[in-house]
């Protein structure tokens, strides 16, 4: 069952997520901004404006998850203008950031990070990412730009939606199994095998 904004809240107050905004965000003193906060079913996380890599070409290397090369990636300046911060990605490009957010997954909820439209509406695809039953830290956020021109990525701004998903106990939760990407820092975090 997909939880509601009354579970959510309730849950946030425990420690579930961290800051919470109890309410859906647009304006920011005065000046309009991807949402971000409590929606009717879901929550919508910011990106960090601490940290923003993008996938670059390094001739004759190739990108092997099982052995990855951290110079595969390469941060991305934060810019601000009269519109807030950015980074920009580059078009037909991959990047990572990370979310503001940190998340405390309760042992019988599974969480899906979903794409948000204004951000869809302008060929930006965030990949759709799970944080697992028992999973602790700041998401680690995959997007790809689909269109033929840079996109700007506001931080501190509504980057993606989560979905909370409750399900029956099971028998060996993220936590348990000690996965390899919990208690993430508010960094970046590079594939692990």
């Amino acid at each position: 069952m997909i939880k509601n904004d009354i579970w959510i809240t309730q849950m946030a107050k425990k420690g579930m997520i961290a800051p919470f905004e109890p309410q859906l965000i647009r304006r920011v003193r005065d000046l309009p901004v991807i949402s971000y906060g409590l929606s009717s079913y879901g929550y919508d996380i910011r990106l960090s404006p601490i940290e923003f890599r993008i996938f670059r070409h390094i001739p004759g290397s190739v990108v092997d998850p099982k052995h990855f090369n951290p110079d595969n990636l390469e941060p991305t300046k934060l810019h601000t203008d009269e519109n807030g911060s950015y980074f920009i990605l580059p078009a037909h490009s991959y990047g990572l950031g990370v979310a503001l957010e940190r998340l405390n997954v309760p042992e019988n909820i599974t969480v899906l990070c979903i794409g948000k439209s204004s951000y869809a509406r302008v060929g930006l695809i965030a990949n759709l990412t799970p944080a697992e039953a028992g999973w602790r830290g700041h998401l680690t956020l995959e997007f790809s730009n689909s269109s033929s021109a840079d996109c700007r990525i506001y931080a501190s701004e509504g980057v993606v939606q989560l979905l909370f998903l409750e399900g029956e106990p099971c028998s060996v939760s993220y936590e348990t199994r000690q996965g390899k990407y919990q208690d993430q820092p508010e960094r970046v975090v590079f594939t692990r095998v």
